[in-house]
């Protein structure tokens, strides 16, 4: 049976194929129509864009994964990403669009330092490059479930990674807005479906409950501990003011009313898919106890009508295909832009521009695919990685709105305290197990303590102030 559903989800890629191919001439021209879209996005494409990638493995697959052991209060991972689109977009994605930038390392060469742009890069593509990792995962998660007699989990990490890879190259970012407007719709359609169908097989929200395993939290929404669900919200308020593949949506958009309309339309169209994909997961306790976590959401999916399977994770495949497509042109921005046309080529034509690009996103994806071989624990991984941004927002937020107090040597020093900080938390398990006694469990609260005594730090002993941005 598990050839119907697998069937579906191939016509639904070759649908995906079919648009990018066609939006294609779209991406005609140098870095700025392939990898910006020609900064010509309307609200109502940078809203699905910004959802497609914030929908993607970790909030479907991983969520279901968390939710497993966990119950619904996974589901808060979504309402953290959402919180955070809608915060750029009241406060900073109109201040983006008017800046015309291409990358948040470049922001800061232009206010603070070339060494500050640098530094800048290694740390957003160490970011892409994990978040990217963990798209893999998630693909191959749904394909070993769909056909585990056939399809291995590496196998389908190696499946997707191609699918990824064939989209962003063909379309570019226009490709990648114009395919994630029915990539969400059918989400929603596929996630919602599948939650309604594996609840009523349980027999419904009350059979649900009764079966649930002996101490499992159910519908506790703190059983996390409101001490990690507030970090996963600094985390994610943290992450979307100051991620490349993120802010680069804001870059694109046709003006600065179309940046704003867009975040927050996508914050309220991100909000409910966490805890409808962590119903699923908790469906999954009751139908398959005992499963790896990770194939919570695909193993109960299967468990229905080969028909709905087949739309459910088709759709879970576009959510991991819109996410991957975004990143991976986020992180070639980054390359092309802040470091081969910066530094090694800067007279490239358009021509020459679009080929490297192109050549960027295949070796990105290497890396990617080499990480993710290595991942375990879907959430677990982003939420760390995340960590890193908070410098990245700090740095951001004060040049735009008090860049008075701003100094050259901010960028250099916060970046690289910041990276130091994790690297800290991840070695020494003094630290952690420290911030864990005082009820701060994530790295997160570590990194913004540090990230911040830095700043200060900075501002008192340099004296050089930077050259407020333009408003």
């Amino acid at each position: 049976m598990n050839w119907i559903p697998l069937f579906i989800v191939i016509l639904y890629i070759f649908l995906l194929f079919l648009i990018t191919w066609c939006t294609r001439r779209l991406s005609r021209g140098g870095m700025i129509s392939y990898l910006l879209a020609g900064r010509g996005l309307p609200y109502w494409v940078v809203a699905p864009l910004l959802t497609g990638l914030a929908i993607g493995g970790a909030s479907t697959i991983g969520v279901a994964e968390r939710a497993y052991n966990s119950g619904l209060a996974a589901g808060w991972y979504n309402a953290a990403w959402a919180a955070g689109a809608i915060l750029v977009g009241l406060v900073a994605a109109r201040r983006y669009r008017q800046m015309e930038v291409t990358t948040i390392p470049e922001l800061f060469e232009r206010h603070y330092s070339t060494a500050g742009r640098v530094i800048g890069v290694i740390g957003q593509l160490m970011l892409q490059i994990v978040i990217t990792s963990l798209q893999y995962v998630a693909g191959g998660a749904i394909l070993s479930s769909l056909l585990p007699e056939v399809v291995s989990f590496q196998t389908g990490m190696f499946v997707t990674a191609v699918v990824f890879v064939g989209i962003t190259l063909i379309g570019g970012f226009w490709a990648a807005g114009l395919t994630n407007i029915i990539n969400v719709i059918f989400i929603y359609t596929g996630v919602l479906l599948g939650a309604m169908l594996a609840i009523g097989k349980v027999g419904g929200l009350r059979e649900l409950v009764l079966k649930f395993p002996a101490d499992y939290p159910g519908f506790d929404l703190g059983s996390l501990g409101w001490s990690l669900v507030l970090a996963w919200f600094l985390v994610m308020c943290t992450m979307t003011f100051s991620v490349q593949s993120v802010a680069q949506v804001s870059f694109a958009a046709k003006n600065a009313s179309s940046a704003r309309k867009g975040f927050i339309l996508a914050g309220l169209m991100i909000l409910p898919v966490g805890f409808i994909s962590a119903l699923i997961g908790m469906a999954a306790t009751v139908l398959h106890p005992g499963i790896i976590p990770t194939e919570a959401l695909p193993r109960t999916v299967l468990s229905l009508s080969p028909i709905v399977a087949g739309v459910v994770l088709a759709g879970l495949w576009a959510a991991d295909v819109s996410t991957a497509s975004a990143l991976l042109v986020g992180s070639a921005t980054l390359v092309v832009g802040d470091l081969i046309k910066r530094f090694w080529i800067p007279d490239l034509g358009e021509k020459g521009e679009r080929i490297v690009s192109r050549i960027a996103v295949l070796i990105l994806s290497v890396f990617t695919y080499l990480l993710a071989i290595s991942v375990r624990g879907i959430l677990q991984t982003l939420l760390i990685g995340l960590t890193l941004t908070t410098a990245y927002t700090l740095i951001t937020l004060m040049t735009l709105f008090w860049p008075k107090i701003c100094r050259r040597s901010h960028a250099v020093w916060t970046l690289l305290v910041a990276m130091m900080a994790l690297a800290v938390w991840l070695v020494f398990p003094g630290v952690p197990a420290f911030f864990a006694r005082l009820n701060l469990p994530h790295p997160i609260y570590f990194c913004w303590i540090v990230s911040i005594v830095t700043f200060i730090l900075v501002a008192v002993f340099d004296k050089r102030r930077i050259q407020p941005p333009l408003t």
